[in-house]
């Protein structure tokens, strides 16, 4: 069985890490209200574990306020205790089947800290990112020493690699920019 290289699939694992990254840096608390911020929360409903957005509505009536229309009036009770539980820091206020969530503001010094985190992400993209590509490139290397490619086509392709990762590296960089830019916003 012969391997062969796919520039897509490579590319296609890059932007996949970006997006995990757009999915955790999104669920950092930045002050501002956004219903993305539930996204980590699942409630036991059912007889299972489920995420909060299969449970209830979440949405933004104001910058700094959070609602959340739950569907089942059974299931208000365990809706906010998941939210009270999670380690987001948020009290809810239940009004029937509604929880009201207020956002705080953040002081510089938390703001600090999650710029710090924003960074551990950022970092821990960039390290997948280069995971991927070490894989292509000694996927490449095998397929030279097989014979299977010649060594101008295996230059062309590493070079293309390198394009695909420079472009995701410099995409991550540019999601933490921006992020950062949202958390230290007062």
């Amino acid at each position: 069985m012969t391997t062969s290289f796919d520039l897509s699939d490579i590319k296609r694992r890059m932007q996949s890490t970006v997006g995990v990254l757009r999915d955790e840096l999104g669920g950092l608390r930045t002050g501002r209200a956004s219903a993305s911020l539930l996204d980590p929360i699942t409630i036991e409903a059912y007889g299972a574990r489920m995420p909060l957005n299969q449970v209830a509505t979440v949405s933004v009536p104001e910058a700094r306020l959070l609602s959340v229309q739950v569907w089942d009036r059974g299931m208000v009770s365990a809706v906010e205790k998941a939210i009270r539980d999670s380690s987001l820091g948020l009290n809810p206020a239940t009004e029937g089947q509604v929880l009201r969530l207020r956002i705080p503001e953040l002081n510089q010094e938390r703001r600090q800290e999650l710029v710090k985190v924003a960074h551990k992400y950022t970092e821990a993209a960039r390290v997948a990112v280069r995971h991927v590509r070490r894989d292509g490139m000694d996927l490449l290397k095998k397929l030279e020493k097989d014979g299977d490619m010649s060594s101008d086509d295996m230059e062309r392709q590493s070079k293309d690699v390198q394009k695909a990762t420079d472009e995701a590296i410099a995409e991550i960089d540019q999601t933490l920019a921006q992020k950062e830019k949202e958390i230290l916003s007062v």
